[in-house]
């Protein structure tokens, strides 16, 4: 069968890995002029773990990421709040925990195509027409081909579902958070192998020390009903009217805010097809990752459910022989009940990123500092950590 994938993310050659192994013809569409590198530190564990290690990729993850030893919160003097060993996180998932860039783990991904799958960047849908025989698929250069399946991989604002299903006001469920992501080089201080967090009442900066003399911060605020620009320059002119009265070293980070690599600023959103009364699928069309279930920038394991869903979704397809409705329905059956669970742990934790209340972040604060107590820790974050899914072997 003749696959078009949109999105060279995550999810993408994730889901080509698999189909090439099983003998599908897969074609990769990707609208940025090449690969995404870099980006945010993403926390990669659990099932997507598994999955990862069944690439054969879990040792070269564990290279290129980070060991942090430890989550700490400052007060706007700089002096140590709360804090726990990030130990905890690899005791729960008995190792298979790491923390890494969004882009390296995509770039770790995409080699493993070895040439196995056509990739086409600077491109992208621009209509798709369905029929009883095929998917008939325009791009925006102009030209048209015909594929027997189309899946949209293409994330939270997914140009594929949008063609297909309808706008993406119908399914994104805005959890009431902005977030912001960029590079500073040279910056100081610099605190190797720490997440060093300072909250306020509904705002929280994380900054993470990387390698080459690069910084990563890590930006997320309550939407005060004003927290929406279209156009980076806008986007950037709130992050500054959020944290222009913050403590602690807001202010020297807002001045190498236009130095900044890599800007990214977006809504925490999640993407529920179901509640609009909509399946991942119509008739040769599916979607995948963020683009059929995100559960939100906040709840961290976007990354590794995407990888989940691309191994389910290419053993159904492989395992009905061509029937791809048959397909579709069992990768949603098999996926959906897990995946609705994380987007409801998503809304418990989402609020810690920005407490509501002096009485919140007190709270919080207080519980980050009892977590090197292993009952509590378990009771906490046990069970948003647990992946309570049997991975089918397709082999």
């Amino acid at each position: 069968m003749r696959v078009l994938i949109s999105g060279a993310g995550i999810a993408g050659p994730t889901l080509a890995y698999w189909l090439a192994k099983y003998g599908f013809a897969t074609t990769i569409v990707e609208s940025a002029p090449k690969l995404r590198t870099g980006g945010y530190i993403i926390d990669f564990w659990g099932a997507g773990f598994e999955i990862a290690e069944r690439m054969g990729l879990a040792e070269e993850l564990k290279r290129i990421g980070y060991r942090v030893e430890e989550v700490r919160v400052v007060d706007g003097e700089g002096k140590r709040l709360a804090g726990f060993p990030a130990s905890v996180f690899e005791r729960m998932t008995r190792g298979k925990y790491v923390s890494l860039p969004r882009g390296e783990l995509a770039a770790a991904i995409f080699g493993k195509l070895e040439g196995k799958a056509e990739t086409i960047f600077g491109d992208s849908v621009e209509r798709i027409e369905v029929d009883e025989k095929t998917a008939r698929v325009t791009f925006e250069n102009g030209s048209t081909r015909e594929f027997d399946l189309v899946i949209g991989a293409d994330g939270l604002h997914s140009r594929v579902r949008e063609l297909v299903f309808g706008p993406e006001s119908r399914f994104e469920k805005d959890l009431g958070y902005r977030a912001a992501a960029f590079e500073i080089d040279g910056y100081r201080p610099r605190n190797e192998q720490f997440y060093v967090m300072y909250t306020e009442v509904g705002q929280q900066i994380v900054r993470v020390s990387m390698r080459e003399d690069r910084t990563m911060f890590f930006l997320t605020f309550a939407d005060d009903g004003n927290g929406w620009a279209e156009d980076v320059a806008g986007q950037k002119s709130l992050v500054r009217r959020r944290f222009a009265k913050s403590g602690w070293e807001c202010q020297k980070i807002l001045e190498g805010l236009d130095s900044s690599k890599q800007f990214y600023f977006d809504r925490v959103s999640q993407i529920r097809m179901e509640a609009a009364g909509e399946s991942w699928s119509r008739g040769r069309v599916a979607l995948l990752g963020d683009a059929a279930f995100a559960v939100s920038l906040l709840a961290g394991q976007g990354s590794a459910l995407a990888m989940v869903a691309a191994y389910i979704l290419a053993g159904e397809l492989k395992r009905a022989n061509g029937n791809y409705a048959e397909a579709f329905q069992k990768y949603q059956e098999l996926f959906g009940p897990f995946v609705r669970k994380k987007q409801k742990a998503a809304l418990r934790f989402a609020g810690s990123f920005a407490p509501k209340s002096k009485f919140s972040l007190y709270v919080r604060n207080k519980v980050f500092q009892l977590m090197s107590v292993r009952w509590i820790a378990d009771l906490a974050v046990g069970r948003d950590l647990a992946d309570k899914i049997e991975l089918p072997d397709y082999q």
